[in-house]
């Protein structure tokens, strides 16, 4: 049944931050604090394999040989400086303040506030931004099954027990980041069959990656680098591939 995948990322998130929150309040400080760090550079592998896809042949007989590096460079620019006109970044926060007292998370202190919005960004970021993300999806939804959505599936249900063990409830939340995602994904793929060539796609993930690179960076406390702000690229990306092959 198609949506199937993106039902059994929810369940595996769900289920592993829960685990997460059980184990993680038994965990000390500095444990805890391992654990980001893991997690830290496991995102920067992650962003890796993602930034890599820029040297794909499909990618170059495209756009040709030195034009990829720079549609991604144009990408982040342009999508960092929408974000932080838009204030994406600070919307976000403020979005899961707001979230966080609705559901009655009884500290209120700052540290509480940060370690809630941290988890469920964080989370949201990584479990959202990668290739198993936007092809398993678009496979879903062209009918061809979820074996990437499942594989996805596996991999964030640990990444969520190891980030909800340091961040908390915060964490779950993540799970209506991923639905609405990968839900849109699925109807997209679903409606309008294969929606963007594969040159395109490739782009999309080796500029998605370097926002994991963010995100990883946040993790290890190196910058605090406002990914939030950089998410426009995602959606420039695609449409700076296709300006740049119609130029060609």
């Amino acid at each position: 049944m198609i949506g199937t995948g993106t039902l059994l990322n929810i369940v595996t998130v769900l289920v592993g931050g829960g685990l997460g929150i059980l184990v993680g309040n038994r965990l000390p400080e500095r444990t805890r604090s391992v654990v980001t760090d893991g997690l830290g550079l496991v995102t920067l592998l992650m962003a890796g394999l993602s930034v890599a896809e820029v040297t794909s042949p499909v990618v170059s007989d495209a756009l040709g040989s030195g034009a990829p590096i720079l549609v991604v460079l144009g990408s982040l620019l342009l999508g960092g400086i929408a974000g932080s006109l838009l204030r994406i970044e600070e919307r976000l926060e403020s979005l899961a303040g707001r979230v966080q007292r609705v559901v009655g998370q009884r500290s209120t202190s700052h540290e509480s506030r940060e370690r809630f919005i941290e988890g469920w960004l964080t989370a949201s970021l990584l479990f959202c931004v990668g290739p198993l993300t936007i092809l398993g999806s678009l496979d879903d939804g062209l009918g061809r099954g979820i074996d990437k959505l499942a594989l996805k599936a596996v991999l964030d249900g640990f990444a969520s027990l190891a980030f909800a063990s340091t961040f908390g409830v915060g964490v779950l939340f993540s799970a209506v980041s991923v639905g609405v995602v990968q839900g849109t994904l699925t109807a997209v793929g679903w409606a309008l069959g294969s929606v963007l060539p594969e040159a395109h796609i490739l782009v999309l993930t080796a500029t998605g990656g370097l926002v994991l690179v963010g995100i990883s960076l946040r993790l290890l406390r190196i910058r605090d680098i406002p990914v939030g702000d950089l998410l426009p690229a995602l959606v420039i990306a695609p449409l700076l591939t296709e300006l740049v092959i119609s130029l060609r």
